[in-house]
């Protein structure tokens, strides 16, 4: 705890004690307790709003990439309908293993 020793924090209570006496101590752990849970609460809630930002941010993300994905299939279908289109790649296909086996064969 702070790097303080146990004998630190006995001479630290000891003090305490002297200063406001018995009666105001449970007030005092009373006041530091609340207070301790509202930095908690601040805390988390500023977490909780960082992860709600990281998640928007995330969601505009994956609509940016669906709608390049929809726009990249679309025009995949309107190149795929090109009259001729399958058959010119079917002849560059074979083209393609002809050149292979020759160069084998060289």
């Amino acid at each position: 705890m702070f790097g303080l020793g146990f004998q630190e924090i006995l001479l630290i209570l000891v003090i305490i004690f002297l200063l406001f006496g018995v009666k105001r101590l449970p007030d005092i752990g009373k006041g530091l307790g609340e207070t301790m849970r509202e930095i908690r609460k601040i805390r988390d809630e500023k977490k909780t709003g960082k992860e709600k930002e990281k998640e928007k941010e995330k969601e505009k993300e994956k609509e940016k990439e669906n709608q390049k994905g929809n726009l990249i299939s679309g025009i995949k279908k309107e190149v795929e309908e090109i009259p001729g289109l399958k058959e010119a790649k079917e002849i560059k296909e074979a083209a393609d293993k002809v050149r292979g086996i020759t160069k084998f064969l060289k």
